[in-house]
């Protein structure tokens, strides 16, 4: 019985911020795969590993956690004054699907960078040495993402001394802007998407919890750790160990994701798992972040746990540090009031990994709060360019 093939097709592998994965020029894929849909889909998962019953995505490219089965797609920006289109797909690991609903923060470091080495950007926009600047068009969420991008000799600089908690070596620091992070939300939400910075949300056969329901980054749910039984000083084996802590977190994110208007039925939530985060936040306490490292209470403004794809995330999603900053800079939210409330424009927090400060600018007009930028520094590595291979079978 005749086999297909292998096909290979030109990727890269890189890290962007604590999260690493697959990027691909909209060229380079098969013809069929150009197009969102079925044979896209197919192939993004075969190249991860995906589904996989035993949860380790050995026969791919994925790490098995959140932050490592992740997709880029990138091609020349369609949109007036951009240079790329960064299209984003969060890979499930166990399920058959790839969740488009929203962006990663921490992979648009790598973004720029891609794009300047790839030819996306125009040559006379990139300077021999310094920074250029790379205008980012974010296909899933239809925002602008501008990166900052070190230069020597004409190529991008992934080498440095920027160190971010969560990442083991250092390397160059690339600024990251995200403007108008909640402007319309998503969806066509407001930033606040009940017009409370603070609710009350039932669960059934779980309890009723204050929440801070926000539209920023992406769409986030926010707690209070001791209304949940934690501290917030919390790392992964205390939460991802524990089951029926997980199905908690579920439950609450689904009935969170309603509440929102972001689902019509609970149950359409199994079929959303990358939207929306679920995060819980407390005062400033002293811990042992998971390297080890000692985090002492001056050192951050407020401590928050946020959970990814349905495990409690080892260090902080990019786009959920935009709804941190966001959220921060609104007085009355519950991540506002943890900082010790009042106005800000920054906000350092703790993460299990350590520390990370974000900006941004909160303002309200029009009868409503809206947040015109919001600022936080990422680094980036190439870790491998080829390309990879996958059954030809797989996408059919």
């Amino acid at each position: 019985m005749p086999f297909a093939p292998q096909i290979k097709i030109a990727a890269t592998y890189m890290r962007g911020g604590t999260s690493k994965g697959v990027f691909f020029k909209l060229s380079d894929l098969p013809e069929a795969a150009q197009q969102p849909g079925a044979v896209r889909d197919q192939l993004l998962l075969r190249v991860i590993g995906s589904p996989d019953p035993y949860g380790k995505q050995i026969d791919g490219m994925g790490g098995a956690t959140s932050s490592t089965s992740k997709t880029v797609i990138l091609d020349k920006s369609s949109q007036p004054h951009h240079d790329v289109d960064y299209l984003f797909g969060q890979v499930s690991i166990d399920s058959a699907f790839v969740d488009w609903s929203g962006n990663c923060g921490n992979l648009t470091a790598a973004v720029g960078a891609f794009a300047i080495s790839n030819g996306l950007v125009d040559t006379d926009k990139i300077p021999d040495n310094g920074i250029c600047t790379v205008h980012i068009w974010q296909v899933n969420i239809q925002k602008t993402i501008i990166a900052h991008v070190p230069m020597t000799n004409g190529q991008v600089q992934e080498t440095g001394d920027f160190e971010l908690d969560g990442v083991t070596f250092p390397a160059a620091e690339v600024q990251i802007e995200f403007l108008n992070p909640a402007d319309d939300g998503e969806d066509g939400g407001a930033m606040f998407p009940t017009g409370n910075v603070v609710d009350m949300l039932n669960v059934h056969d779980v309890g009723e919890f204050q929440a801070t329901f926000i539209n920023a980054g992406i769409p986030t749910i926010f707690l209070n750790a001791e209304d949940i039984g934690y501290q917030g000083v919390e790392l992964q084996d205390a939460i991802n160990g524990d089951a029926s802590a997980l199905a908690r977190f579920e439950k609450i994110r689904a009935y969170g994701a309603k509440q929102m208007g972001l689902i019509q039925d609970i149950a359409e939530a199994e079929k959303r798992q990358h939207t929306p985060k679920i995060a819980f936040v407390s005062q400033p306490k002293s811990y042992v972040s998971s390297s080890g490292k000692n985090i002492e209470e001056q050192d951050t403004d407020l401590l928050v746990r946020a959970l990814s794809m349905g495990k409690l995330h080892h260090a902080m999603m990019g786009t959920a540090a935009v709804a941190i900053g966001t959220a921060a800079a609104v007085p009355g939210t519950l991540v506002n009031l943890a900082a010790g409330g009042g106005e800000r424009e920054a906000v350092r927090f703790g993460h299990p990994s350590g520390t990370l400060r974000v900006g941004a600018q909160a303002v309200f007009e029009n009868g409503q709060w809206a947040v015109k930028k919001a600022v936080m520094s990422r680094s980036a590595r190439v870790l491998m360019e080829g390309w990879v291979r996958i059954p030809q079978d797989a996408l059919k």
